[in-house]
């Protein structure tokens, strides 16, 4: 069984013109001389290294589809007719008092100063990709109204058009970056907080400098990586003097755009788009650690670290660096994650992915903590999109994982709050909509609760923001609602004896006990009773 079909993908505009497609290669088992399309190989013949890409570039996000071996739908949550554990302190359990609504979703992160959550989630690094900037005020304000963290990514300052670099070639302004910041800290209210996340470049332009000096961030995040490329961060951008622009700021940028030839293929209008990358970072321990010292030096209270779907040995790596280096959250991208710009088929075929990584996490942790080393916070990314599968991470990475960062799942609500308003502008609400009302009170079932809260300030809130906060607020009653099935009336309760493997590889590959022999010692015991 093939795990994808390679050479044709909604993701890249491409298809097969055949309903017979030979499994390897993804050519029709029947290719035709005069063939009108649209395979990536028959687009990638005249469009090249556009095709290697999802698109169109800043309208989309992008998801790989290959159907790896194990997920987390290989597991299932145990259910429990007694107990209850995470009570608040003196209550005594009955049907009464065991009440899914009061089930406690929130957690924390932090070595020493602890983040609080209203939910066990927080996004996915929203960087320098073009989605992410017109869409800002809706994502920031709805996840610090929802009680979540924020993940500024990296590039934000690198591609300001605004941009003001002192003689040092320094970052001495940033427009776009204060009104990242600005923006969630206005709706801020005590939960959750703005992570500002750098890769190398972010690193040589003193964005951390930057953004302690004007802002006093509590927070910075060191980035190795992410679950969707193993390269450095990507833009595109269809200006050629923008592109110039880009480059004279030290970014790699493809093609050329101060090649002749480009210069003409632009001019006839054959390139249209330019890319801008990152450069790939080199982590030693050495390194690590001097970084971590110098960004505490400048007054953050909280250092933390995104990598991704990486090998083995930089899993160990990160583990045992960030454990050193009490490093206040470590979050793991397994592949192939969500991406606003990235390689298709590296986003498709590399990494390990997200139920291994975690496996393989949670047994390095353990061997760490055997050994007497505290093992930092974690979280787990890629690929999660509902309460269900948060609860399976938080329980098989448990005690350690306290969060799933999310990425496309978060946007989504975030778009479409912000295209209900504009489709109720144009009076053009789909029957999808329409069908519950045509005004903003009548459509968001959270509006009047919001309205309580922030009274006349209501009609400035971002609905992409109210958006956000309505899918938060499923989240958190589908969770309670599974919390309470299993009797964990706490978060900090999820254990691993909460989830059953449906599959043997699934158990042999987490250490989840196969759903024949979950709890058969007990039962046993009943039975000889």
């Amino acid at each position: 069984m093939n795990l994808r079909q390679p050479n044709a993908n909604e993701a890249t505009q491409t298809y097969n013109r055949s309903k017979s497609v030979s499994p390897m290669s993804g050519i029709c088992t029947r290719c035709l001389d005069g063939c009108r399309g649209n395979c990536e190989i028959f687009k990638s013949s005249f469009r090249g290294r556009e095709v290697i890409y999802p698109g169109p570039y800043g309208t989309m996000t992008a998801g790989a589809d290959k159907n790896y071996p194990i997920d987390y739908s290989h597991l299932n949550i145990q259910g429990y007719a007694v107990g209850a554990w995470g009570l608040p302190e003196g209550e005594d359990a009955n049907p009464d008092t065991a009440r899914f609504p009061i089930v406690n979703t929130e957690t924390e992160y932090g070595w020493d100063k602890k983040v609080r959550m209203k939910v066990p989630i927080f996004t996915g690094a929203l960087g320098s990709t073009e989605i992410a900037r017109k869409n800002w005020e809706h994502f920031a304000a709805g996840a610090a109204i929802s009680g979540i963290t924020l993940v500024c990514g990296e590039n934000v300052c690198g591609i300001d058009p605004g941009l003001v670099l002192d003689s040092n070639k320094k970052i001495k302004n940033s427009p776009e970056m204060d009104r990242r910041i600005t923006t969630y800290n206005k709706y801020h209210e005590g939960f959750g907080e703005i992570l500002v996340q750098m890769n190398v470049e972010d690193t040589r332009l003193g964005v951390a400098e930057y953004v302690s000096s004007k802002h006093d961030l509590d927070t910075i995040e060191l980035k190795w990586g992410q679950g969707a490329k193993c390269i450095g961060g990507e833009i595109k951008v269809n200006s050629i003097e923008r592109a110039v622009e880009l480059k004279k700021r030290g970014y790699i940028v493809t093609p050329d755009p101060e090649d002749h030839a480009i210069k003409a293929a632009y001019k006839d209008g054959a390139i249209k788009e330019f890319e801008r990358h990152s450069r790939l970072g080199f982590v030693t321990k050495e390194g690590f650690f001097d970084e971590v010292d110098r960004l505490r030096d400048l007054g953050f209270k909280r250092v933390t670290l995104k990598t991704g779907a990486y090998s083995m040995v930089e899993a160990a790596m990160a583990l045992k660096y960030c454990s050193e280096a009490k490093i206040d959250l470590l979050t793991i991208d397994g592949a192939p994650g969500g991406t606003g710009m990235s390689p298709w088929p590296m986003m498709e075929e590399w990494g390990i992915p997200t139920f291994y990584l975690q496996s393989l996490i949670y047994e390095f942790a353990e061997k760490m903590s055997k050994k007497g080393m505290r093992v930092p916070d974690l979280a787990m990314a890629g690929g999660f999109s509902s309460e269900d599968g948060v609860y399976k991470a938080l329980a098989m990475g448990a005690p350690y994982f306290k969060a799933v960062c999310m990425g496309r799942a978060l946007m989504i609500p975030g778009f479409v709050g912000k295209n209900i308003g504009q489709w109720i502008k144009n009076g053009d609400l789909p029957k999808t909509v329409s069908e519950f009302g045509s005004r903003p009170e009548e459509i968001f079932v959270c509006y009047e609760e919001l309205a309580d809260r922030f009274g006349d300030d209501i009609k400035n809130l971002p609905l992409g923001a109210i958006g956000i906060y309505t899918y938060a607020q499923k989240f958190r009653t589908g969770l309670q609602q599974l919390m309470a099935g299993s009797r964990r009336f706490n978060v900090s309760t999820i254990g691993r004896q909460d989830i059953m493997a449906l599959t043997e590889d699934a158990s042999k590959v987490s250490g989840i006990p196969y759903v024949m022999n979950a709890y058969r010692d007990v039962a046993e015991a009943i039975l000889d009773e």
